[in-house]
């Protein structure tokens, strides 16, 4: 049944590795140009994680303001950002809309701290060599100054949003790693639906591009193409071997249809069904995708859509080989010989950015009335049973999308967009 409230998206904002801004972004996935590559940040050092997607050319004076940055860290910068790029879109500013009608939902992860700010503290606690931890608590709070942990509080990225926009309307942040933008998207469309606001500043942001994140990260299977960074990540393809880390952001503005019609807002796609479900994964039991399937079934049925309503699919498509098998069997069994295209081969993994920096290209899809191909799609795989975009883009076909996440803690997310 078609919900009472229509939800569109009237702007959008993305900083990701393969270009900053809405168009940069497409003009790469067109051109087939990878934003993955070797990583020399941390030179010497076998912590760092030797290739991944980096947005490289981020300036963020362009966007934060200089008071504020010292307690931004990298991945509130690049989230802060992208909503500063989707309001702009969408003609929101400061005193354009009423504030308690306007929120902000973010997906954030665990943020590691930088390594050059614990650089003092921890040396100040080696004696001879050996690290004595009873010195830890009065150190660290000698060495560092007294707002440093704001930084790095996974709420951040929606509080420092919600002050520069004065959002004083509904405000959370979800932490449910590969599923976590995905999710924001869906409780900021049910929050605009309950009647708890017009406008809601929707998406995620993540870097991890990080020794910490990197060694707590050992256990995925990662790609070993180091001397290969733009092949690397490799989507259902059969010669794929493992994921790719990147980091980026993305915002939406999502709007109650009535409202932005009132004010001379352009929508940019429709919000047509979302479903967010869980498939638990336990010790010696393999997961089987279930939860994807109920995703992509209770998706559709919010949506009031059938299979052969889908003209294309943004796969999670993360490089994996379990994963992906996992994926493309779901895709298949519930929305059969769809075309799929999996943006992640372009960037890597994002982690909470992720799901949201993938729909911008599903979004831009209904604009240009292209599906974006699949980069490094080259020989498939039988376990893989989908039809994978590659090789260029293919005309849109039917005006509907579905956007899928899952995470390894077991959630699924899928959001059917439409056009507008």
């Amino acid at each position: 049944m078609k919900p009472a409230v229509d939800v569109v998206i009237t702007g959008m904002g993305v900083v990701s590795p393969i270009g900053i801004g809405s168009e940069s972004y497409w003009n790469a996935m067109l051109e087939g140009r990878s934003g993955v590559r070797a990583l020399d940040f941390y030179d010497g050092s076998d912590l760092a994680p030797p290739l991944g997607g980096e947005v490289g050319d981020f300036d963020p004076n362009q966007f934060v303001p200089r008071k504020q940055k010292k307690v931004m860290s990298r991945d509130i910068q690049l989230g802060f950002a992208a909503a500063e790029l989707a309001c702009r879109q969408a003609g929101v500013q400061p005193g354009t809309v009423d504030p308690e009608r306007l929120g902000v939902i973010y997906g954030a992860d665990m943020i590691a701290a930088e390594l050059p700010e614990l650089q003092e503290a921890f040396r100040s606690c080696t004696t001879e060599g050996r690290f004595d931890f009873s010195l830890w608590g009065q150190r660290v709070k000698d060495n560092l100054f007294p707002l440093w942990m704001l930084k790095y509080l996974p709420n951040m990225p929606a509080c420092h949003i919600a002050i520069a926009q004065d959002a004083r309307g509904p405000n959370n942040s979800i932490t449910l790693s590969e599923a976590s933008s995905l999710a924001a998207v869906i409780e900021a469309t049910q929050a605009i639906r309950r009647g708890q606001a017009d406008l809601m500043i929707a998406g995620g942001a993540s870097s991890r591009l990080h020794p910490c994140v990197w060694l707590r990260c050992t256990s995925y299977q990662l790609s070993s193409r180091t001397n290969d960074p733009a092949g690397a990540c490799r989507p259902f393809d059969a010669d794929r071997d493992g994921l790719v880390f990147g980091e980026g952001a993305a915002a939406f503005m999502l709007e109650n249809r009535r409202h932005a019609e009132a004010r001379g807002a352009k929508p940019l796609a429709r919000i047509a069904g979302a479903a967010s479900t869980h498939e638990a994964r336990r010790p010696g039991t393999p997961v089987e995708g279930e939860a994807i399937r109920r995703a992509i079934r209770a998706a559709l049925s919010a949506a009031d859509l059938q299979p052969s309503d889908i003209g294309h699919v943004n796969a999670h498509g993360v490089g994996t080989t379990f994963d992906d098998r996992l994926e493309a069997r779901a895709i298949r069994d519930t929305l059969g010989d769809v075309p799929v295209t999996a943006p992640k081969s372009y960037f890597g993994d994002l982690c909470a950015a992720t799901g949201a920096v993938e729909m911008v290209a599903s979004v831009l899809a209904f604009e240009k009335g292209l599906v974006p191909p699949t980069l490094n799609y080259r020989r498939p795989d039988p376990e893989c049973p989908v039809r994978v975009v590659a090789g260029g883009p293919i005309p849109l076909g039917r005006p509907a999308a579905m956007v899928l996440n899952h995470a390894r803690t077991g959630q699924a997310v899928a959001v059917v967009l439409t056009a507008p």
